[in-house]
């Protein structure tokens, strides 16, 4: 199971509902028409293949992203980027619909 946490990105177990509370941004990385057709509320859209040219919309690396998207394939993409490009509390929360649940 390590393996796989590993391969798609997914660090020690985080608890994404406090994250949300202390004000992290949701950060959906599917396409704009997976994005419309279902999404967690108050997510931010940015698809993975136009992240690096839209970092300008994540001012503040200090502040907590939790990426998401159908699988956590593209999540952990972004994560990794996001890492590479100095954003220092990154978390892969995996696909969309389960990590909305955890934020109930």
């Amino acid at each position: 199971m390590s393996f796989l946490r590993k391969l798609f990105g997914l660090g020690p177990a985080a608890d994404f509902k406090q994250l949300t509370a202390e004000g992290a941004i949701i950060l959906d990385v599917r396409t704009k028409g997976e994005f419309q057709g279902g999404h967690i509320k108050n997510a931010m859209n940015i698809p993975v293949e136009s992240l690096v040219s839209n970092l300008s919309k994540l001012k503040n690396k200090d502040q907590a992203i939790i990426t998401c998207c159908a699988s956590g394939m593209r999540s952990g993409r972004a994560k990794s980027i996001l890492k590479a490009k100095g954003y220092e509390k990154v978390y892969n929360g995996g696909a969309w619909v389960s990590l909305d649940r955890k934020l109930i």
